[in-house]
């Protein structure tokens, strides 16, 4: 008798590490994946929050080097050829228009990047999470970006106006046609500043989810840690 008890006792305990191993292979449950979405939208709206912001700021695409909105090749002409008739200064000023026109137009566009990323759906979260340190960012950039440039692109359009960079680049362009022999320029500088300045905000929103997946201290919820700690599993 005393040995079928301990035979049944060695089975139970048996069967309920084995039942233990199931249950931790179990595909996760509706509230985790629920979990994996909220925490990677976190994640993004912390790039926002915490990176993004800074391009709004006086200088935040002119002085930081990583964003900094550089001439078009069409353009380096008539940088160099305005310096050479002694109109540095004026080409300066023509740069500097095309970063405040960025720093405007972020500012008034963010809600459209918050709006992109509540669109995440749980399925898409699941992949996005073990995928590389820019899946998420990644994934914002692809789906949105057609509709983000038609939206974006009135926005740089306005902001042209408001900091002057119209007018400046209207006299640069100008005084850079009316140099003999030179190939006259109309460039598009609206698509070129929305396009840079798009390029600035994925280029932020990326540092950002770059450092909550490989700095544990950057997780600074319950939530970024639960869901994160999934991702350093892998």
């Amino acid at each position: 008798m005393k040995k079928a008890f301990l035979l049944i006792l060695s089975f139970s305990l048996t069967s309920c590490a084995e039942m233990q191993q199931v249950i931790a292979q179990l595909p996760q449950t509706t509230t985790t994946a629920v979990d994996i979405s909220s925490g990677l939208k976190e994640a993004l709206n912390n790039g926002i929050s915490k990176q993004v912001s800074k391009l709004t700021a006086t200088d935040g695409f002119y002085k930081n080097a990583a964003v900094k909105i550089l001439l078009p090749a069409e353009l380096q002409k008539v940088d160099s050829g305005l310096r050479k008739i002694g109109m540095s200064s004026l080409a300066d000023e023509g740069l500097k228009m095309l970063n405040r026109a960025a720093e405007n137009a972020v500012k008034e566009a963010t809600p459209i990047f918050i709006s992109a990323i509540k669109n995440m759906t749980i399925t898409d979260a699941r992949g996005i999470l073990m995928g590389n340190e820019m899946a998420a960012t990644s994934y914002l950039q692809n789906s949105t970006s057609s509709a983000l440039y038609t939206k974006f692109n009135p926005v740089v359009k306005n902001s042209f106006s408001k900091v002057g960079a119209d007018q400046v680049w209207s006299n640069i362009i100008t005084k850079y046609n009316s140099i003999p022999l030179v190939t006259k320029v109309n460039p598009d500088l609206n698509d070129y500043v929305t396009k840079q300045a798009m390029s600035g905000v994925f280029k932020m929103i990326a540092v950002e989810e770059k450092e909550i997946r490989t700095n544990i201290n950057a997780r600074t919820s319950t939530l970024l840690q639960r869901v994160f700690a999934i991702q350093d599993k892998k």
